[in-house]
């Protein structure tokens, strides 16, 4: 019955679908490029005049071509481009040299040789509550948002981009409220059930409709008359609540008076090179393929995280100015340079990012250049690919000819609160990861911080000597965090050590309303 259900459905959204879709005069407009990965990868290769790529290595340690886990060959470059030096060689010694002077020329690097530049014609975006629902997460009453941000698309209505997010707000406490972003895949969290009366009309229509659809279906309802096929979900169990050890991270957040954002990077640009042609990087291309410098898919994402901020800025429910973001892996990749490129973002989560992330390139060590400049490619501008280069036009490169590196992404994002998370190999935050790496890409950022005012980790600022501390023990005095718990590849047993962390840098203090 619910197949039969779901195909009338499927018919009329495909009907509707159809109908929009012949109203497009497809003739006006430039052909869409479809390409296979593949094929766009080669011809990223063709445009750099890059005739042959070193192959990535293999995350398997007992195949031939394993990463490098041996420390003593992980630092091929162990000098970092200098943080606090302008490329003309003078000292950085002031707050005012590094907006107007250093930090641009961070900004240009990063931009023209690792995640490419935002085009000057990103069309604006529409954002529309499409439901708004009052749940309950745990013993938390919530307003639940369902959002859509339209890009417009009226100069290339061949491809359409609908940005998806759910924003979710405690209800008991004053506001406006602190809002996390994640990047994830938007879902209300709790539904609201019909009441019994309404699911009794409810399953009254359904049957209906199905008996009107198949005659048939009216003997089997005959036969079972007190069997209802939409029965209500579980609810929440306000008499068995869960040892606080089990609150999910949004669950956290929601307790401590936060909200938070889910938004789903795929509605915005999708996770693999064939994708390219689409999404908002292809809206703006108008189908055609990426030039080198143009944006990767972490460019991307950030981008679209900060169209998600756009409309928290008007939701009176949100305090705009303590918004963070989150994500991990790729999306903790993104999220680094979401904040690092975005400055309205207060707050930032960084969990297990890698390289591309927090890790710094030119280490060798597990996740390498060639990781990206092969596989994932399109994360990243189309010029990275130089770095993984044998065989080009212009010679071959590593990842020890970038003039800028990781340490300077992070530097990017003080004086605003930076927190970096990551787990341990024996749980499934793999070697491959480089926590070494982040680490030392985070040790060598402080020094942007404390030229800011703020603190940073509290150590020197001496990346090759300082040593990262145990595991589950954070160093989270200062705007700069960085902890490494005992779990896997998550975040999740950071939140409650993010969570006051940020509460205290943020100065919110979790207000309850009189009832």
């Amino acid at each position: 019955m619910e197949k039969s259900l779901f195909f009338l459905l499927a018919v009329s959204f495909a009907s509707v679908t159809m109908a929009q879709e012949m109203k497009i005069d497809s003739s006006k407009y430039q052909r869409m490029v479809t390409f296979t990965a593949e094929q766009d990868h080669k011809n990223m290769m063709q445009q750099l005049g890059i005739k042959a790529l070193r192959p990535g290595p293999s995350g398997n340690e007992s195949d031939a071509n394993h990463a490098n886990y041996d420390e003593s060959l992980a630092n091929p470059c162990p000098q970092l481009p200098e943080i606090l030096t302008t490329k003309n060689g003078r000292k950085v010694t002031s707050a005012d040299a590094w907006w107007k002077q250093r930090r641009p020329e961070i900004v240009e690097d990063l931009e023209r040789e690792v995640y490419g530049r935002l085009p000057q014609n990103i069309p604006s975006v529409k954002w529309t509550v499409k439901v708004t629902d009052q749940e309950y997460v745990g013993f938390t009453p919530v307003v639940a948002k369902q959002l859509i941000g339209h890009v417009d698309n009226s100069s290339y209505p061949l491809i359409n981009v609908d940005i998806k997010m759910m924003l979710v707000v405690p209800k008991n406490v004053k506001g406006p409220v602190p809002v996390l972003m994640m990047f994830g895949w938007p879902a209300f969290p709790s539904p609201a059930q019909p009441s019994p009366d309404d699911m009794e009309k409810l399953n009254e229509a359904f049957k209906q409709m199905m008996i009107k659809n198949d005659p048939n279906m009216k003997a089997i309802f005959d036969r079972y008359p007190a069997y209802m096929p939409i029965t209500r979900l579980a609810g929440p169990n306000f008499f068995a609540p869960k040892p606080e050890s089990e609150f999910s991270p949004t669950e956290q957040l929601l307790a401590a008076g936060w909200g938070y954002a889910t938004i789903d990077p795929g509605s915005i640009q999708a996770d693999n090179g064939a994708g390219i042609t689409r999404g908002i990087i292809g809206l703006v291309n108008k189908g055609q393929p990426r030039k080198p410098d143009d944006w990767g898919a972490l460019r991307a994402w950030a981008w679209g995280a900060a169209r998600g901020l756009d409309y928290l800025e008007t939701d009176s429910l949100v305090d705009a100015k303590k918004v963070g973001i989150e994500g991990v892996s790729r999306y903790g990749k993104a999220a680094l340079v979401t904040l690092a490129f975005e400055p309205r973002f207060a707050v930032g989560l960084i969990g297990s990012s890698g390289k591309g992330g927090a890790t710094l390139h030119r280490r060798v060590f597990g996740e390498a250049v060639e990781s990206l400049t092969g596989g994932e490619y399109y994360w990243m501008a189309g010029n990275y690919m130089k770095y993984g280069a044998s065989e080009a036009s212009f010679g071959s490169k590593t990842g020890c000819d970038l003039p800028v590196d990781s340490h300077e992404l992070i530097a990017l994002c003080a004086p605003r609160f930076t927190f970096i998370s990551y787990g341990i190999p024996e749980k499934g935050d793999a070697k491959w990861l480089d926590q070494q790496g982040s680490y030392m890409a985070t040790v060598a950022a402080g020094s942007v911080f404390k030229l800011l005012g703020k603190k940073d980790l509290g150590v020197s600022n001496d990346y090759q000597t300082e040593k990262m501390p145990p595991v589950n023990t954070g160093l989270l005095d200062g705007e700069l965090a960085w902890r490494q718990h005992d779990g896997g590849h998550t975040d999740a047993p950071n939140f409650k050590y993010f969570i006051p962390w940020a509460s205290k840098l943020l100065k919110y203090e979790k207000t309850p309303v009189k009832r």
